[in-house]
């Protein structure tokens, strides 16, 4: 499924914004605070409108002033897992809160409780939490619990807002198996919004940089990340795998390109030198 901005706006957050995301793409979004991510993406799933321009997702047109009596159409192809996951959880327990989507979109009873599992299972919940109270969860395990809901309903297009808050390392290890596998195996779309360069290093595909409203880089990874002078300008750190063969090219006159993991490169340079 894909989506088109067409000279969109909000108020005076995002300004003028031509953009497409081509379905199966995974889309890094980065900018500092206050730069107008989360409003940019925030639009795909309606829960903002344009006040200017159109914004196309799939067949489905966002317009400002437009009324729509079938917006259920769009945001079933479309999950949007919040930073702060407490925003999208209420119900008494676990089970319900992923199974409320399937339902509300009209799954079959045993449909729903395949899908529970599998979620849970995907982020790395065990199966005992079933029937936990969501809001006895740990910080981290809500986060996961909130991935897990909007998994479960198998949307086209899936928004990630900072979603390595409240996890620890292992859990965002698990996190890019789990992207990699909807982008590889289930040819989903994933747009990432996030101001951790070393997690967008890894997974994505193209990277869109926001200030002030606009977006004022967009390219691939390589093209964008290695433009570490121009990153600082809007206040965005280079990865450090970009940073650390910069280095290495400098003092060492060693230039073997970029990884997508740090290991990776450190692996390479050891190579060389031997």
């Amino acid at each position: 499924m894909e989506i088109k901005f067409e000279n969109v706006s909000f108020n005076n957050v995002v300004k003028d914004i031509n953009l497409k995301i081509e379905k199966g793409q995974i889309i890094g979004i980065v900018g500092s605070s206050g730069s107008g991510k989360t409003t940019l993406v925030e639009m795909i799933d309606a829960l903002v409108l344009p006040t200017n321009g159109r914004l196309l997702v799939g067949d489905f047109a966002l317009e400002k002033g437009k009324k729509y009596k079938n917006i259920n159409e769009l945001r079933f192809n479309v999950g949007f897992v919040f930073e702060d996951a407490n925003e999208q959880i209420f119900s008494n327990t676990v089970y319900d809160e992923v199974a409320f989507a399937m339902r509300y979109f009209k799954y079959k009873k045993e449909q729903i409780e395949v899908q529970v599992k599998k979620a849970l299972m995907m982020v790395g919940l065990p199966e005992e939490y079933l029937y936990k109270n969501p809001f006895n969860l740990s910080h981290g395990e809500t986060k996961k619990l909130a991935i897990a809901c909007v998994l479960a309903f198998n949307p086209e297009i899936i928004i990630f807002d900072e979603p390595l808050t409240a996890l620890d390392n292992a859990s965002k290890k698990n996190l890019i198996k789990i992207i990699r596998t909807l982008k590889t195996r289930y040819n989903k779309t994933v747009i990432i919004v996030s101001q951790d360069t070393d997690f967008l290093h890894k997974i994505v595909d193209k990277v869109y940089v926001m200030h002030k409203g606009n977006i004022v880089m967009a390219g691939n990874k390589y093209e964008v990340f290695q433009e570490e002078e121009l990153l600082n300008k809007y206040d965005v750190k280079a990865p450090s795998v970009i940073s650390f063969a910069k280095l290495v090219e400098k003092k060492k006159g060693i230039k073997i390109g970029y990884r997508d993991e740090i290991n990776d490169l450190i692996k390479d340079v050891y190579r060389y030198v031997k």
